[in-house]
Order: C-alpha cells, then structure tokens, then sequence
C-alpha cells in the first residue's frame, strides 16, 4: 500500500476556502481561486458560464494508459448564522477531536472533499492515473451547475464523489430531489388606526438541520407552529399580521423564524400571553425528546405602516395545511431508509408576494413528481406561481459492480473494516452525471460531518485524515 501521506495541507486548504464567502449563487470568487490555483500548478483548466470548473492533471509517470479518474466537489455552501454570508469569513476551530465554527455552518459539506482533491493535485508524490478535478456551483440550492454542464466538460467515466457525510458508508444511490419556489401574491392594506401594540413573536432555539439526512429525527420545522400561531391570528378580529420570515435556507428544516404582529390595545397582553404559553406547552408536548429547545417568546416592536389581508394570510395558511413536513413513506427495497418526504424551507413576506420554498425527495421519480405536483396545485389554489428551480433525478449504482468492489476492498485495507453500501435520502449530483455522461460509475465517500446546514455542523477529525489515505491508496491502484 502507499505510506502515510500527512492531510496537514487538506486542513490548510479548507482554512483557505473559508475565509472566501460561497453562498450559492455566489460563488465567482471561490471559482477565481480555483483557476488561480491551477494556472499556480501550471495545470489545464475549464471554467463554463455556470461557473463550474474542472483541472486536469496528468497521470503519474509510467501510469498513462490507466483509465482517467475524476475527483467530484462543489464549491458552495449553506450559510446559516452569518450576518453577510457575502463577505463574513468562517471562523473554525478544533474541540475534542471535532471541527466546529463559531455561531454558522462550517462549510465542511463540501468543503472538505474539495480540500482533498485539491491537496492531490498539488502533491505530485500521489500516484494516481490521470485526475479531473471537477467542481460545481449552486449544488445547495438548485445544482444549476451539474444540470447545466456541458458534454464535453467531463473525460472520465469513473467518479470518487467527495461530498459524503457517512464515514462508514459508501453512498450508492441518493434520492430524487424537487425544490420549488411559490410566490402568493400579496396585498397590503393599511395598518389600523386605532391604538394597536405591535408585537415580535419568535420562534427559535430548534436543531433544524439537513432537509434530507435529518427528516427523519422528528425535528419541528419552525414553520409548524408559526403556522398555528397564524390561524390562531386569522380567527380574530383584533389582530393583523406584518410581517413573516421563517427558516434559513432552502435546504434546511427551519429552526426559527419570526412573525410581526399588531394587536387591540384591549385586550393585547392577554391574548399574546395566552397564544405564547399555549404554543410552548404544545412544543414542550410534541417534541419535548428529539427537539427539546424550541420554544416562542414576544416582545413588543416598532409600529407598523402597512398589514397583509386576511384573505392571503388564510390562502398561505390552508396551502401549508396541504404540505406535509417531514418523513412521508419509509422504503420497503430499503429497510430503514426514507423513501420520500418533504420539507419546507422558507416562508417570507416580500413586496409584493408571499415566498414560499418547498423541496420533496424521493428515490422513486414517479412519486417525487406525483407530490410535488400536488404541493404546487395547493399553491395554485391561493393564487401563487409556482416554479420548479430544481429537479434532480434519483441515483443508484450497481454495489457488486468492480468499481464499487474496488473502493470497498481500498477501505478494508487501508483502514481494516468494510464500509456499508447505502443509498442515501439526500440529493446528490450523481443523477446529472448519470444523464449527461454514458457509461460514468459513481461512488461518493467522505469523513463524518454531523448536523450540516446548520450552526451545530461539525467534522470529525480523525476521519478526515483515514478518507484522505483511502484516497490516496484508491487512485493508486486506479492507477
């Protein structure tokens, strides 16, 4: 086997990437770093109109008439916590053998895995066959880039996808993923003149957490009781809403959010206290267990100009009824495993519209389309447009493939246990590649990440350097 190779430069590298914001859609800047690395190296490289690019790297010497290899990532990130993800660097640090930042996601998903494939092309004391390092934009919010990428973009037909967060596993298979965007028109009317309080009612302190690894936790999305606290709301008389922004990230199931609302000066501290009180014993009740830090809290706010009408506040209401939020069916090919669910990302108050973001996954396309479809009829029924930003299909290799059995055997040697092969419920790139690229085989490994798209996102050290020798052990004798 290949000697130890120490992965201190992947560390470095990854302290490098976060000091470059890379919210999706946003990612020009990590793309010139990218560029900029090769053109150091001297290394062949491409960059599309999507902003995705791709280096080349030759084969070791002596190794060039191996079959070409490609190292997948992508270069963005779901940024929660940060005040201006377009400009605020991630501040990480180590705590008992872990990887944290300090109140935002780490950026470990997929930072990490690209830190690696970079490490590899600038260590030519790696042997490997020839590399193309391929790197992809808004794969967080939409994959634009892998949907997008040309026929031309990619050589290789044999993919070790970095972007994993099971240690243990081999991802084999990931779920189809629609996410869509909903804008219910709005209509604002002024606020009343009577002597109205103005209230902040929060929602926060939830674990939220990924929209597909974590469906299954039991998690309360914020967006289910800000949505009884609005029915309570839609029932009376004396009370308007101004303002709603729930959730984070589209990609994320919401751990806070926040409602502005004005209510008769009579009888104001009775009904807000009740409605609080009610809330909170409800989420004490229901998710005391798996999400025990939720709770709504009020303090009185800034007056407001402007209230949405009741008519659109009961038209979002009876769509998210409609919704289901979280786990719908479990698998049976697939013990264990979710097989289709749905979350809600976002619900916020624009100028002129209510927006909404959904995003159904399912390893079955038919039933993925089924569900969506209807989600989108339960909008269309408030008035709202509704548009399909995403569609990935679902993905699923062959497990006794010699790819797979190949990469298997490289853990069990280099680090003295077999993996698992699972299909996973979070949407991966894979489907894409599988469209664009005839004949391609994927198989997608990486270190322990816990809790990502979230500010409790953490990296197991140890990990990192055990994927980083597989690694390098794997394109040996790919080689």
């Amino acid at each position: 086997m290949t000697g130890y190779i120490n992965s201190k430069r992947v560390f470095e590298i990854f302290h490098e990437l976060n000091q470059i914001p890379r919210p999706s859609h946003h990612e020009e800047r990590i793309a010139d770093y990218l560029c900029q690395f090769a053109e150091r190296l001297h290394l062949e490289y491409e960059r599309d109109k999507e902003n995705c690019v791709v280096i080349r790297k030759p084969a070791t010497p002596g190794h060039e008439a191996a079959e070409p290899i490609a190292l997948l990532n992508h270069m963005d990130m779901v940024c929660v916590g940060m005040g201006d993800p377009l400009n605020d660097p991630i501040e990480a640090y180590e705590e008992d053998g872990w990887m944290k930042a300090r109140d935002t996601s780490l950026g470990a998903d997929n930072g990490i895995g690209l830190s690696m494939a970079l490490a590899v092309l600038e260590d030519d004391s790696i042997v490997h066959p020839a590399l193309e390092v391929i790197t992809t934009t808004n794969e967080e919010d939409g994959m634009s880039g892998a949907s997008q990428l040309g026929k031309d973009f990619l050589k290789g037909r044999k993919v070790i996808n970095l972007d994993s967060e099971d240690y243990d596993t081999i991802t084999t298979g990931a779920a189809g993923a629609c996410l869509q965007f909903h804008r219910i028109p709005i209509i604002r009317i002024p606020a009343p003149k009577d002597t109205r309080v103005w209230y902040r009612i929060r929602i926060a302190g939830g674990l939220g957490g990924h929209s597909g690894v974590d469906i299954n936790k039991g998690r309360c999305s914020a967006q289910i009781p800000a949505r009884a606290i609005l029915k309570a709301i839609c029932q009376e008389n004396g009370i308007d809403v101004a303002n709603i922004e729930i959730g984070e990230a589209n990609a994320s199931i919401a751990s806070k959010g926040e409602m502005v609302i004005g209510v008769a000066a009579d009888y104001a501290a009775e009904f807000v206290k009740k409605q609080v009180e009610n809330i909170n014993q409800w989420l004490h009740k229901e998710f005391g267990d798996s999400d025990p830090n939720i709770t709504s809290s009020i303090e009185e706010c800034e007056k407001q100009d402007t209230v949405i009408s009741k008519e659109v506040l009961t038209a979002l209401i009876n769509s998210l009824e409609q919704v289901p939020q979280g786990m719908v069916k479990m698998s049976e090919a697939m013990p264990g495993t979710v097989e289709t669910s749905h979350n809600v990302g976002r619900i916020v108050t624009e100028e002129d519209h209510i927006f909404v973001s959904t995003h159904t996954r399912s390893f079955i396309d038919s039933d993925m389309a089924t569900l969506s479809k209807m989600i989108a009829n339960a909008f269309a029924a408030a008035g709202a447009e509704s548009e399909v930003v995403m569609s990935a299909p679902a993905w699923q290799e062959d497990q006794q493939s010699p790819f797979l059995q190949l990469v298997s055997d490289t853990f069990q040697d280099v680090l003295g246990w077999r993996p698992r092969m699972v299909a996973m419920h979070f949407v991966l790139e894979a489907g894409f590649f599988v469209q664009h690229y005839s004949g391609i085989q994927i198989a997608s490994i990486g270190p322990r990440i816990v809790e990502p798209h979230s500010t409790s996102e953490r990296v197991e050290l140890k990990t990192i350097d055990d994927i980083w020798q597989v690694v390098i052990e794997l394109l040996k004798r790919l080689a």
